[in-house]
């Protein structure tokens, strides 16, 4: 029997099969199909030998709701709100993130003013209604919009997350007069205070329910059509998995659904090299990503921004907190009016691609400038099977950069690497010296199909001494999916002084979200070996605004629990704004629960045993290749990673090609081959 998992990618579309009786992992890549996305999924399982009638399991990690809301093409959609408050979603939080920008516009709402409709009612901060309900106003609407053209209705009343009687009375009311609307109420979104993040959530859940609702059932039906027994689940944001009902109910939970997959892979591999703290680096053909695993966890954060800090729509769920920037292999490089070079956000994505790809891109890609420098074997891209255009590729650099910029071919493509290694380094930086953390402290984990070709560069700017790729790198989210576990997050919202805290309470509500997440998991259509959780608070000094997230411990009722607790605050405020108040009072403001189910896993499989030097069988020659620094290319060795085993060394300058991905290596950098067949290059200076 079999397990396979399916990442999509802007360029490309990964597929990793899993035989649980041989342990044999098969390997697809196909180019991503914008147009029919599961028509590029299904292209992938062929191409990687899958049996889809031996399917036991298949997990899919999807960009499909991130794209609808960049893009728009989401449900037309109206809201529902507590009577006076339908302005909240245009006002937001009136903050001015850039300030000095005098073209700066704020967030652009999915919904328009004339979409959102008020209806009588009020629940107070404590669960108390004040106004009751008003059911012949909720019918009328409910009945207006069944006749209008609307495809969906996001719910949001004041304090819902402490009293949700109102908005399911309004969501039963809509399924009876409307019944063929996608409804969602903010309560089943997200059960914290803070009304304007959580009327962005929901609305941002009911824009995309409908279209991710019928790529599902599309999914899902080509899955049975070709005969798959087994059951369908989907990675979440937060680095678990959630069946296909609850994606359909919550696709909000989907937003960073890929790359949460190649930080729960790399959680996995942590724990068996013993790293406790390590960087994600993924970077593909259109997108590069950074998180932060720390003390053996990756950092969570309760708020998402959909487009960025400055003017995005915020999203209040547990995600994983990954910092992305629009630099990756397929980036276009474009000078401005004033002569600047500029690397992504635009990509050349899957259509056309890159120009080395063939397909019809005409502007030079990152991709293009590796394979102009040599640092990509135009015969050897994916093993051989895809020949590049060298030529084509000089030829673009040339003309759209080099020439306009009086600089020669190769130093254009230099350039164009060098500021692609510089936004990266960028990404790194945001979620770690941002956060108080030093990147120094930290191993880079390198994976995607473009990462190991730039980590070591983004490593050497940021001064970390140490990176890592695992075996597969360009597969290595879909592996990663085989990595995870089931997973359902809760959050409570109960603002408390710490010196009044009933801790017997606080330990009690934790419990209770504790077994309805355990519950949850037990009706999944998969075996699990066993469950677990991780308990957090977010906390802060009285008087401010914004939170810091804590671990819990164990048990709140325990004695020694407030001490440890204080004493844990104190502690992670330093760490994040490099101050902390010991003698003043503190808040405890959310409490959140996240629930796991853990999965039978893959084994971590050995490699054979070599000598220092590498063999014969890894040798694949040399090339000339132009490394930073350098005014002229430098011919280098060459190696075969499938021919490499442990405990084999490859100093710098170097090449190592493999199916989906080229690792360079630096002139002072070394490398070496563990057991596990990762690997761990020491970076030089």
């Amino acid at each position: 029997m079999q397990r396979i998992t399916v990442d999509i990618g802007g360029t490309f579309t990964d597929v990793v099969g899993f035989d649980e009786e041989s342990g044999a992992l098969l390997l697809g890549k196909s180019s991503s199909t914008p147009q029919n996305l599961v028509d590029g999924i299904f292209a992938g399982i062929a191409e990687s030998g899958s049996s889809l009638p031996d399917t036991t399991l298949l997990i899919h990690g999807s960009t499909v709701v991130i794209n609808a809301v960049l893009e728009r093409k989401g449900a037309k959609t109206a809201l529902i709100t507590t009577q006076g408050f339908a302005d909240i979603y245009e006002i937001g939080r009136v903050n001015r993130p850039d300030s000095f920008n005098l073209l700066f516009r704020k967030h652009r709402p999915l919904i328009p003013a004339e979409l959102r409709f008020e209806v009588e009612e009020r629940i107070d901060p404590q669960g108390t209604a004040l106004i009751p309900f008003n059911e012949t106003q909720a019918v009328d609407l409910a009945k207006s919009l069944a006749q209008s053209d609307v495809e969906a209705v996001a719910i949001l009343f004041l304090h819902s997350y402490r009293n949700p009687d109102h908005e399911q009375r309004m969501v039963a009311i809509l399924a009876e007069h409307a019944p063929h609307l996608y409804v969602t109420a903010s309560h089943e979104v997200s059960r914290e205070y803070r009304e304007f993040e959580r009327t962005s959530t929901v609305a941002v859940n009911a824009f995309v329910g409908p279209r991710v609702s019928n790529y599902l059932d599309a999914l899902e039906q080509r899955a049975r059509a070709d005969g798959m027994p087994g059951a369908l689940m989907i990675m979440q944001s937060n680095g678990g998995m959630y069946d296909l009902s609850a994606a359909r109910r919550l696709p909000v939970q989907m937003i960073e659904s890929g790359p949460a997959a190649g930080v729960a892979g790399t959680q996995v591999l942590c724990e068996a090299l013993g790293v406790s703290n390590a960087i994600c680096f993924d970077m593909g053909g259109t997108t590069a990503k950074a998180c932060v695993i720390q003390g053996g966890l990756p950092r969570t954060t309760p708020d998402y921004f959909v487009g960025g800090y400055e003017t995005g729509l915020p999203v209040r769920i547990s995600v994983l907190d990954i910092q992305e920037v629009g630099t990756g292999g397929g980036s276009l490089a474009r000078r401005d009016p004033d002569g600047g070079v500029h690397v992504g956000p635009e990509s050349a994505g899957a259509e056309p691609g890159p120009v080395c790809y063939g397909y019809g891109g005409s502007e030079p890609t990152v991709t293009d400038a590796n394979v102009v420098l040599g640092r990509i074997d135009p015969n050897n891209f994916l093993g051989g099977a895809m020949k590049l255009n060298l030529a084509g590729a000089e030829q673009a650099i040339a003309s759209e950069l080099a020439k306009p910029l009086n600089l020669t071919t190769d130093a254009a493509a230099l350039g164009v690497l060098r500021i692609a290694n510089t936004q990266m380094a960028n990404a790194v930086r945001a979620v770690t010296t941002a956060k108080g953390l030093d990147p120094r402290d930290f191993v880079m984990f390198a994976f995607g199909g473009a990462g190991p070709l730039h980590a070591t560069d983004v490593a050497r700017e940021l001064g970390m001494s140490k990176v890592v790729v695992p075996p597969m790198p360009g597969h290595f989210s879909a592996y990663g999916m085989l990595l995870s576990n089931l997973r359902r997050d809760y959050a409570l919202t109960l603002i408390t002084r710490y010196s009044e805290a009933d801790f017997d309470a606080l330990e009690r509500a934790c419990q209770q979200m504790i077994g309805e997440g355990e519950q949850a998991l037990a009706q999944m259509p998969v075996t699990l070996t066993g469950t677990g959780a991780i308990r957090s608070a977010d906390m802060r000094y009285r008087g401010q605004e914004h939170t810091v997230t804590v671990t819990l411990p164990p048990d709140l009722s325990a004695t020694d629990a407030p001490n440890a607790l204080k004493q844990a605050f104190d502690v992670a405020h330093e760490q994040q704004f490099s101050h902390s108040r010991p003698d003043q009072e503190i808040e405890i403001v959310t409490l959140r629960i996240a629930v796991l189910g853990e999965m039978q896993k893959p084994p971590l499989a050995k490699i054979a045993i070599g000598k220092k030097i590498p063999s014969a069988a890894a040798d694949r020659g040399t090339r000339k290749v132009l490394f930073e620094g350098s005014e002229e290319r430098i011919e280098v060795q060459a190696f075969d990673r499938q021919a490499l085993l442990a405990g084999n060394e490859i100093g710098g300058p170097a090449v190592i090609d493999e199916h989906a991905s080229t690792i360079v290596l630096g002139r002072q950098d070394r490398l070496s081959v563990n057991e596990y067949g990762h690997l761990v290059i020491e970076v030089g200076v």
